[in-house]
């Protein structure tokens, strides 16, 4: 006769943690604990994926904010060691609605509440998130605070009055690295490119590498000296969080690049920047976009792209005609057709030769839809046609010397 197993455990499973949610105007929501127990605190903004979490957790655009996920159901496929987009979780808090209780993936390792106790990310579950991402598209992106330990709304609600805004924070130099390091061409090498690491996600070198660029990542705090010993043939400057407008050492080198005739490709933050150097101002939106599914035509094309995002902050722009700059000729490239944003950005020369561009979105597709995928080969064929001008010029000298 077989015996009954005696390792399962009868115990009672512990007792749930009540958690509170106090926005800045003092709206309340109720939950309980996910992830480490604890405090935080940031701006509230929400998230449209119904799948990539990882990869929003660990993008370093989201520093100091706490994320809502508006798909219901989160944590099923786990948390892996591979879809990591930066070397920690970066995200304030998260806030969602279900939590899977068992992660099924044949690449998971361990669960997202695991992971984020690991972490000391303070979450909560059970919330009302549809309520809670509604009230934040009527009312616009606000602080928050999260507290598994508070338990008096009015304590927290002060706490969260005291906390930073996201207008006018200058947060790039806290996420960027620390050291320059280099992610070599995938076979040939074919060109080398400084990428300015403003919040770079992991996936976005390698998206360059493939294509046979030589990318050497450098900090934020990069001079344009430092840049030029490199000997490039174009510059990347990458997404990141906080406002574009406080971010005025990024504008002034990106100034001198565009002086230089470096070639140009900006995402995101580099796309925000770009409308900067190029005269243009920027503002903030009034609850951002965030997800994988947002709608944005080519204006050369006039096709329809299914693009990623994550940024509160959009270029202040026309959309139509071109505007005389000190490098060339400036106009959007890119609408959002959602609401009609700035998703782009081109520089050309007189003659309409592409000289640099930028996309508010993100065609590294991680996670998201590989729709824009070509916008890393347009770079490559930007950079081609500056090494085919100067080769020129150059054989034109020699001929002369002789």
């Amino acid at each position: 006769m077989l015996e009954t197993a005696q390792s399962i455990s009868t115990a009672p499973a512990p007792a749930p943690v009540p958690a509170l949610l106090v926005l800045e105007d003092g709206r309340t929501f109720t939950g309980r604990a996910f992830g480490a127990v604890g405090e935080a605190f940031g701006e509230a903004v929400f998230a449209t994926a119904m799948s990539g979490y990882q990869e929003t957790l660990t993008d370093p655009s989201y520093h100091r904010q706490i994320v809502v996920a508006t798909s219901p159901h989160i944590g099923n496929t786990g948390w892996n060691d591979e879809d990591d987009e930066s070397g920690r979780i970066w995200v304030a808090g998260y806030v969602i609605r279900d939590a899977a209780r068992v992660p099924s993936n044949w690449r998971s390792r361990r669960s997202l509440d695991e992971e984020l106790k690991a972490q000391g990310i303070v979450g909560m579950s059970d919330v009302d998130t549809r309520a809670l991402t509604r009230h934040l598209r009527e009312r616009g992106a606000m602080r928050v605070g999260i507290s598994s330990v508070e338990t008096n709304p009015d304590a927290l609600l002060q706490r969260v009055r005291a906390t930073a805004s996201m207008t006018g924070a200058h947060l790039a130099d806290e996420v960027s690295t620390a050291q320059a390091y280099v992610v070599p061409a995938t076979g040939e090498k074919k060109f080398t490119v400084a990428a300015v690491d403003l919040g770079i996600k992991t996936r976005t070198p390698y998206r360059m590498a493939e294509r046979g660029i030589e990318v050497h990542v450098v900090p934020s705090t990069v001079t344009f000296s430092e840049i030029q010993a490199l000997d490039v043939d174009g510059v990347f400057f990458s997404n990141g969080p906080g406002d574009p407008a406080a971010a005025d050492g990024p504008v002034e080198l990106l100034r001198e690049i565009l002086s230089a005739g470096i070639p140009y490709f900006g995402i995101c933050f580099g796309n925000q920047l770009f409308g900067r150097a190029l005269g243009f101002g920027t503002f903030k939106l009034g609850y951002g976009h965030r997800g994988i599914n947002q709608p944005v035509m080519d204006l050369g094309t006039r096709k329809v792209e299914i693009t990623a995002h994550n940024h509160g902050f959009a270029v202040d722009a026309p959309l139509d005609g071109v505007t005389e700059t000190p490098y060339g000729l400036a106009s959007v490239s890119h609408i959002g057709l959602n609401d009609q944003v700035v998703e782009g950005l081109r520089l050309t020369d007189a003659e309409g030769k592409l000289l640099s561009f930028s996309v508010q979105y993100h065609p590294e597709a991680a996670a998201g839809p590989h729709d824009a995928s070509y916008l890393f080969d347009r770079f490559v064929e930007v950079m081609a046609s500056r090494s085919g001008a100067v080769a020129d010029e150059a054989a034109d000298q020699t001929r002369k010397a002789h």
